[in-house]
């Protein structure tokens, strides 16, 4: 049975709701969980931007209602002022979380489980916040505050935690730029990333989500194939710091409501896929709106061109989905992999 993976965000009642309704679905083939996100951080970092407008060394420069892309607050800094006192939430989410997932670990006799902390990436947040010309001068409050919330979470829970760093920036420039010119953004962006987990506490254990956003369950970025997430990823693998252990790379391959393209050729580029021994390839194709027969013809291209069996997941979180399709997407998550053991069991 192949491996599944949970992005982060679900629709529950709560942290323990999501954890319990996650296991109790996908169950086994989990090797890390997160709470679920729920709350008002099923939106990804909306919440904290929107809590800049009170944060006395930002002014905001254009308001936003996060209706789309182009809809959202842009700020900078005051005149005179020094970004301090940056507190993106994470400690205090997983405070909360983190022992409601042990109790819902022990319950379902998984002491393999490890717990999965969502963390945007700092120059994520950073163009976010600032737009692409701020964040390129004003990155390292966002590094530093990033990289303190990494430690004092590694600090409680140590090696039994799993940060996911969240890139959906990083893979969308990288397949906005002309083909030639991937190569050298893909390295600049890894070296970027590189940096925050250099920073981070030695033995700290990592993920990476790539993405194509899903502001609205909309994505921002769409790729004419695989070839940029391939660049990226490689790129990633070899700027990699040591002692701080990549347990997975997670690639999008359906964009929020649209579903993963059916063409080999699309799929063709991972064949160039070079991960490091030890890290995990995982899959984001799971999607509700799409035929099982399909589905699985999708997994068998992956793997064809990727040469291995990978890990099954969706593209992103599913905090933006209705409770109905966040629940079938779940399904299908759990669905997947015994479809595909059953049918190579008949083959």
């Amino acid at each position: 049975m192949r491996g599944t993976h949970l992005v982060g965000s679900l629709v529950a009642d709560g942290p323990a709701a999501a954890m319990n309704a996650a296991l109790e679905t996908v169950g086994p083939g989990l090797t890390c969980l997160p709470d679920g996100e729920t709350g008002e951080r099923f939106h990804w970092i909306v919440h904290i931007i929107e809590a800049l407008r009170e944060h006395p060394d930002f002014e905001l420069v254009r308001d936003g209602a996060w209706t789309t892309y182009d809809d959202t607050p842009v700020f900078r800094v005051r005149k005179g002022h020094t970004v301090s006192g940056l507190d993106f939430g994470h400690v205090a989410a997983f405070e909360t979380s983190y022992p409601l997932f042990r109790a819902a670990r022990e319950a379902a006799g998984r002491p393999d489980l490890r717990f999965q902390v969502g963390i945007p990436g700092d120059f994520d947040m950073a163009l976010f916040v600032l737009g692409p010309r701020g964040a390129l001068t004003g990155k390292k409050p966002f590094t530093d505050a990033t990289v303190a919330e990494i430690s004092a979470i590694h600090a409680q829970a140590g090696d039994d935690v799993i940060f996911q760093l969240e890139l959906p920036v990083e893979l969308i420039m990288v397949s906005k730029m002309p083909r030639g010119a991937q190569p050298g953004i893909a390295r600049l962006m890894a070296r970027g990333v590189a940096e925050l987990v250099r920073r981070s506490p030695q033995g700290t254990r990592f993920g990476v989500h790539l993405c194509l956003g899903d502001m609205n369950h909309r994505a921002l970025g769409r790729m004419q194939d695989t070839a940029p997430l391939v660049t990226l990823a490689n790129a990633l693998a070899r700027a990699w710091p040591a002692g701080r252990p990549l347990e997975f790379v997670h690639a999008p391959f359906a964009a929020a409501d649209q579903v993963p393209p059916t063409s080999p050729r699309w799929y063709a580029p991972l064949d160039r896929l070079r991960l490091n021994p030890g890290t995990r390839f995982v899959a984001g194709f799971a999607h509700e709106d799409q035929p099982l027969s399909d589905q699985l013809f999708v997994l068998d291209l992956i793997e064809r061109s990727v040469g291995e069996r990978v890990a099954v997941s969706h593209a992103c979180g599913l905090g933006r989905r209705t409770p109905e399709a966040a629940e079938r997407a779940l399904e299908r998550l759990a669905e997947l992999p015994r479809a595909a053991a059953e049918r190579y069991a008949v083959a």
